[in-house]
């Protein structure tokens, strides 16, 4: 019992640190030939059509960058965003702040 818990919880982070490495790394501007930065126009476009769905539109200057960023790393589960949509997404909210 103590044993599989413990699968479990590995299993867990081992997915959230994956999760949050796919879409960290292209974010901070380290550039790999198959990454791609976020853009600024297709962000707002994904961000009016994907964050209105559940969401009141917010001003991009509610929240600071760092801040865009965690709520990124969420919604991009909870919204089942692709890794580009949020790259995009992010980079509209922190561009517009």
């Amino acid at each position: 019992m103590k044993a599989n818990r413990l699968s479990i919880l590995a299993l867990g982070a081992l997915t959230a640190a994956l999760t949050l490495g796919t879409l960290a790394y292209p974010v901070t501007g380290l550039s790999d030939e198959g990454a791609r930065q976020g853009d600024f126009v297709r962000g707002a476009k994904a961000w009016a059509n994907n964050c209105t769905r559940c969401h009141n539109v917010r001003d991009p200057k509610e929240l600071r960058d760092d801040q865009w960023l965690t709520t990124m790393y969420h919604m991009r589960v909870r919204g089942g965003l692709t890794g580009q949509d949020t790259r995009d997404i992010l980079t509209f909210l922190q561009k517009s702040n």
